[in-house]
């Protein structure tokens, strides 16, 4: 089932908040377990939807931060199969969709149809594919619809209004508005580029629209919220976790949850 109807659900402003929390955190930093134990304290506290990080030696998009996590996870001996593990483990303690975040290449090493069937399995909802295009994605749209599994493309504010079209056309669940040109990483400021996209992509289209990409104050979850559905937290949670542990990740979503209510 598509987490769609969350997204609007959240969005109308029902059970006094506005909108969606969507928290990141890789497979197996520090390790497997407190990974796992990490990603339950962000669902206890305030993440509507968690993004699940796939370690990868290559990662263009990952700012420092989840670099760093990334190639520790990769040091304790990650391996793909930890993901839909993981995924099991989460299910059993929480009940919260779950979508993988994987650079492409991984998924065409397990197998696209494979992959997809395994993600179902463990109960994951779909996958967020930063480096791959619509054009080049027919397998994955084939395999998501036979396993029925959300798929997210990337928009950003370099992206034509013809490209929005095919991204927003090809995309499943909700579509993710990148905010700023750049790797990830928290900022100052959301780039105002980010509202501009957003407006662009709703003359297009009705699915839900995610922010991300340098959010990590409550101030700018609710900024995001204004003009987006769902506000997307990375760095900033992996930071928390590096720092505080699982109890720093509580903490900080129950910070930036309060975005939600401002």
């Amino acid at each position: 089932m598509s987490i769609d109807p969350l997204l609007r659900t959240r969005a109308a402003g029902l059970g006094g908040e506005h909108g969606s929390l969507i928290g990141y955190l890789p497979v197996g930093f520090p390790d497997f377990d407190t990974s796992v134990d990490a990603v339950v304290a962000l669902a206890e506290n305030g993440v509507d939807v968690i993004e699940l990080g796939v370690p990868y030696s290559d990662p263009v998009m990952d700012g420092p931060v989840i670099q760093a996590a990334t190639v520790q996870a990769l040091e304790n001996g990650f391996r793909v199969a930890d993901v839909f593990r993981a995924i099991e483990r989460i299910r059993e303690r929480v009940d919260v969709p779950v979508l993988v975040m994987s650079y492409w290449n991984l998924v065409l090493q397990h197998g696209v149809d494979a992959y997809a069937r395994d993600l179902a399995q463990a109960g994951g909802d779909g996958l967020i594919t930063p480096d791959l295009v619509p054009d080049e994605a027919a397998a994955w749209i084939t395999a998501s619809e036979t396993h029925d599994l959300d798929r997210v493309f990337l928009a950003a504010p370099s992206s034509s209004d013809e490209r929005l079209r095919l991204i927003t056309d090809s995309s499943r669940g909700f579509v993710y508005v990148v905010s700023t040109m750049g790797v990830t990483g928290t900022r100052t400021e959301v780039d105002s580029r980010a509202a501009e996209l957003t407006a662009r992509l709703r003359a297009v289209t009705d699915q839900p629209l995610a922010v991300g990409l340098g959010i990590s104050r409550p101030d700018q979850v609710a900024d995001v919220l204004t003009t987006a559905d769902a506000a997307i937290v990375g760095s900033a949670f992996v930071r928390a976790l590096g720092d505080g542990g699982v109890r720093g990740v509580a903490e900080r979503a129950s910070q930036l949850a309060q975005g939600k209510r401002d």
